[in-house]
Parts: structure tokens; C-alpha cells; sequence
């Protein structure tokens, strides 16, 4: 009998340590609307609203999107399960992260999509195709400048809140909340000389870009004379303009930016054609 004392009493001692145990676990994390969090209170972006973000940067299966203050998660997981996209959340509060990666799980697309805890303004999301983000004006400020260092052609989708003086590509309202996206713009500014080629045309031709943001204006020197560029757009990467040359042809050119490079094609209104190549000076 004395061989039985130490086993009775280490069970007595596992079933009293069994509720205690439970006790301690406590209820399950549940965000609150309205929530403190680092920079921002939690509120939810209504679904129809993520709907059309996710539309206006017209995400497929080839992207990669990166939600900025994740909260539950409802952008990556709607990212990866309506569009098939790869996606990422990134959010500051633990408790929070840990609760949206199981909406993830039980979403049924944790092979795509994924939430982690981490800073928004010191984690790197260089690789995404699409940033989307519900902040506040000055937390878009202050990442406008590593949104801006980019890759060219990078979407970006704001939920309510714009980016002060850099206009937005396109702005949509639906029940009374709006949503901001942009394109991020290749760096043009500055000198290139420009080389025609084909269609019996051939020349160089210095040419100066001024940039504000994706919007653009500029000058060739066509001999002793310099004339304006016409209908100057940048989308991203893609870029075009037109002028009209001393014998009174006009041409338009269109092509796409690569770093201190430029090429593409040209059409003149006297039917020629050719291609075009620019060197940053």
C-alpha cells in the first residue's frame, strides 16, 4: 500500500492542475472597433470596399499584394481567395496578427496569404506588385517616400485617406467612402538625348524632362531651336510624348523607361514609323 501513496498523489495533483491550467488560458482574443493600436484605431474596411480596391489595381494571380496594417486580414485573405494573388498583411499588434493569421487558416488560404506581426515603416515590402493600406493622412506621408523608391509600375490603393499633393491616378466613391490608387512613376527627370531611327528618319536631339509626381513637361532642342513637348504622360514605367519638328511634322513617341534608359516607337503624322532610344546625360 505504501507504493500506491506517491501515484495517487501525483494524480491528484495532474487533476487540479488541469483546471487551473484552463483557468489561466482565458477567452479568446476578439478585435474591438474602435481599438488603440500603434498609430491608428482599428476599424474594419467594409468588404464591398475591399472589393473595388482590390478592382482598381486590378490584382490577378501574377501579383503579389502587401496590406499595411492588416487588422484581421481581410484584404490579404480576399487578395488570395477572389484573385488568386499571393498576399501579405503586416500588423503591428500581436494579438491582432495572431487573430488574423487564423482568419487566414480557416479562410482556407494560408498557401497564399499570410499575416505576421511586424512595423510597417521598418519592414521591407519592396517586392510587392500592390500595396494597399487604411492609415491615416500623416502615416501616408510618411511613407510616401518608400512607396515613391518603389518599383515603376507598382499599384498602390488607399482606403479613405489620400497622399496630399500627389494626385491620385484615380479616385472611386462607393456609399460615401472613397478609395485613392496611384501608380508608381519611373524617375524621368532630367536631360536625355534622344536618337530617331527608321522610316527615313534619323537624328539626336537633346531632350529635358521636369517631373512632379507622374506628371510631366519638357523641352527638345531641334537645332538653334527648342520647342515643347506635347501630351508628356508617365504610367509607371511606360512613358510618351510628342513635339513638332522644324519642318512642321509632328511625331509621337511611346515606350518604356529602364533606369538611365528609355526606347520605344514613333509615328509621324507624314505616315513614317520607326524606333527610338534615350540616354539619361
Amino acid at each position: 500500500m505504501h507504493l500506491l501513496r506517491p501515484v495517487v498523489a501525483a494524480l491528484a495533483a495532474l487533476l487540479v492542475a488541469v483546471p487551473v491550467a484552463a483557468q489561466q488560458k482565458g477567452p479568446a482574443f476578439e478585435p474591438q472597433v474602435g481599438q488603440a493600436g500603434k498609430d491608428v484605431i482599428w476599424v474594419p474596411t467594409p468588404d464591398e470596399v475591399v472589393d473595388r480596391m482590390l478592382r482598381m489595381a486590378q490584382v490577378t494571380a501574377n501579383d503579389y499584394v502587401v496590406d499595411l496594417g492588416a487588422g484581421d486580414g481581410k484584404i490579404a485573405i480576399a487578395a488570395a481567395k477572389k484573385f488568386g494573388a499571393r498576399a501579405l498583411g503586416i500588423e503591428y499588434d500581436a494579438d491582432m496578427a495572431r487573430h488574423a493569421q487564423g482568419n487566414v487558416e480557416r479562410a482556407g488560404v494560408a498557401g497564399r496569404a499570410r499575416i505576421v506581426q511586424g512595423d510597417i515603416f521598418v519592414s521591407d515590402f519592396s517586392q510587392a506588385t500592390v500595396v494597399t493600406m487604411y492609415l491615416l493622412p500623416a502615416l501616408n506621408l510618411k511613407l510616401r517616400p518608400q512607396i515613391l523608391g518603389m518599383r515603376p509600375g507598382t499599384r498602390v490603393v488607399s482606403h479613405s485617406f489620400s497622399m496630399d499633393d500627389w494626385d491620385a491616378d484615380e479616385e472611386s466613391s462607393l456609399d460615401g467612402r472613397r478609395a485613392y490608387f496611384w501608380v508608381v512613376p519611373a524617375n524621368v527627370a532630367g536631360t536625355w538625348m534622344l536618337e530617331l531611327a527608321g522610316g527615313g528618319t534619323t537624328g539626336r536631339h537633346e531632350v529635358t524632362l521636369e517631373q512632379r509626381y507622374q506628371k510631366i513637361e519638357g523641352t527638345i532642342a531641334l537645332g538653334s531651336l527648342l520647342g515643347g513637348l506635347r501630351e508628356a504622360r508617365l504610367r509607371g514605367f511606360q512613358v510618351a510624348f510628342a513635339y513638332v519638328d522644324n519642318a512642321g511634322v509632328r511625331r509621337e513617341l511611346s515606350g518604356r523607361v529602364s533606369g538611365a534608359r528609355m526606347e520605344g516607337s514613333f509615328r509621324a503624322d507624314n505616315g513614317t514609323e520607326g524606333r527610338w532610344s534615350a540616354t539619361k546625360k
